[in-house]
């Protein structure tokens, strides 16, 4: 009877016969197969898999997944990365044999997923060209190069007095409620003028805070080039562990590959606090604070994965600015010590100057960048050289100010010089300037324009300035500022001066 079906010729069967035997694996294949003694808190304890591997991904009954935590004698500590309400004592357990990946490429850009990749934002699926397991060795001393490029945070404060570079670990570190996500997250929206990639990592965070941070981000930054990884505070403690280490591999993938990378942690004290509930529930001998003994490599281990690459390695960098709370203002905890030792250099924030609405709240005295001005442009760094010291020349001077007057001409220029800085360091949120805003600023600073003014001409002068800029020629970061150039801004800023002073006079 007569078919329908073509006839495959023989030699491409037989080509195709011998693809698949080629891609199969033939051998003996081991499985190891254990069972939950108990289970409690996300934590399961389990025996019968003598061959586990510290961190070696589990598969518990109904598809659920885990990793090894910790590993005793004839047990071991699995955490739980889902709801562990399915999971039972008695239950079957499979050891896979692999350590935990998550799905890395150009394919997560501009979606939220949580730490396993598992899109978050909507229901199609995250496109992965490859994936990479979560602990990566850091790269070793021969394949780094010079931090010496700049990462333009659009905020006056930290390009001129704490600069950051391509490479760096800059630690963001304060009390509650102080502006540190807000900056990073400004740092975060002014790269829609460059090359970098941007990774938000949310550890612990409520999730009203991070819908904000991701609104943020797409009004008024470049969200098809950022990545952001969620753990919020209901999720399970082990997905909370996972969360930094899942965003170091997918910011490190654009590194690998030359381009340019940006990762913000938020924060890594709740992450630290995650690694303590884990470490207590799973009996691992207490330290200092509960916290157990490798708290310091925990965090250690991952922030060198920062670093900036050679030449010979692609030149790719990956640059980390991650958040750590602080209580009442104490620089002193275990988990702020450890992470400044760790770091390159910390912006602290000040209770105390959120409340007197200087914002940012940066306390220029307890902050420092370890990489200095050899991050920063040169053409800022003419101009922004002696703003530190004037800056911290002006506190220390208004703090005699309270017992009365001051008869020395020279000590009131200070006074005033430092009060027209105080009032250019103010800066809104979302208002990030470009190199040639705080070249003018500074340069009109530097020549006097800005002593005596008041603290509102001075801000609607930076409102006003962007837009006289953008009629003329703007100044790159390879350029130097000559004597013409810096007078052309000076002028321009005291025109504005001018203006702003004849608009706020009453009529008449």
């Amino acid at each position: 009877m007569p078919t329908d079906t073509p006839e495959v010729p023989a030699d491409n069967w037989l080509r195709r016969s011998r693809d698949i035997v080629a891609q199969s694996r033939l051998g003996v294949r081991s499985l190891g197969l254990g069972h939950v003694v108990r289970i409690a808190d996300g934590i399961a304890i389990v025996s019968g898999l003598a061959q586990a591997r510290l961190h070696e991904l589990l598969r518990f009954h109904h598809d659920r997944m885990g990793f090894v935590l910790s590993l005793d004698e004839d047990t071991l500590a699995a955490v739980l990365l889902d709801d562990d309400g399915r999971v039972e004592a008695g239950s079957e357990v499979l050891g896979t044999g692999e350590v935990l990946r998550v799905p890395v490429g150009p394919g997560l850009l501009g979606r939220v997923v949580d730490p396993l990749g598992r899109p978050l934002d909507r229901d199609e699926p995250v496109p992965a060209e490859d994936h990479l397991p979560i602990e990566r060795p850091a790269p070793a001393i021969i394949e780094r190069d010079l931090v010496s490029e700049p990462v333009a945070t659009g905020v006056l404060v930290i390009d001129a007095m704490f600069p950051i570079g391509r490479g760096q670990r800059e630690l963001l570190i304060g009390d509650r409620a102080t502006g540190k996500t807000a900056l990073a997250v400004d740092a975060m929206i002014n790269q829609k003028h460059s090359d970098m990639v941007c990774v938000y990592v949310s550890v612990g965070q409520r999730a009203h805070a991070v819908q904000q941070v991701i609104e943020a981000v797409r009004a008024h930054g470049a969200p098809e080039r950022t990545i952001f990884v969620v753990a919020s505070a209901s999720a399970s403690a082990g997905l909370q562990w996972v969360a930094p280490f899942a965003g170091f591999s997918i910011a490190e993938y654009f590194r690998d590959r030359g381009q340019h990378a940006l990762i913000v942690i938020d924060d890594l004290t709740k992450h630290a606090a995650t690694h303590r509930e884990l470490a207590l529930l799973t009996h691992q001998p207490a330290g200092r604070e509960a916290y157990p003994g490798d708290v310091f490599y925990l965090h250690a281990r991952m922030l060198e994965r920062a670093a900036r690459l050679s030449a010979a390695k692609g030149g790719g960098s990956l640059t980390a600015l991650p958040i750590a709370q602080t209580e009442a203002g104490n620089l002193a905890g275990y988990i702020p010590t450890n992470l400044i030792s760790i770091t390159d250099g910390q912006i602290v924030f000040d209770t105390a100057l959120f409340a007197s609405d200087q914002r940012p709240a940066v306390n220029v005295g307890l902050s420092v960048s370890r990489v200095g001005s050899k991050a920063q442009p040169p053409v800022l760094r003419e101009v922004a050289g002696q703003l530190r010291l004037q800056y911290s020349q002006f506190l220390e001077l208004e703090l005699f100010t309270r017992f009365g007057n001051l008869s020395d001409n020279r000590v009131k220029a200070q006074i005033v010089r430092g009060q027209a800085i105080r009032a250019l360091l103010t800066q809104p949120r979302f208002a990030a300037q470009s190199l040639t805003e705080q070249l003018a600023l500074l340069a009109a600073l530097d020549a006097g324009a800005l002593d005596g003014q008041p603290a509102a001409a001075i801000a609607e002068l930076c409102r006003q300035l962007p837009v006289q800029l953008a009629r003329g020629a703007s100044i790159r970061p390879g350029e130097a500022l000559n004597a013409t150039s810096r007078g052309v801004l000076v002028d321009l800023v005291r025109g504005l001066l001018a203006g702003v002073a004849a608009a706020r006079e009453p009529p008449g």
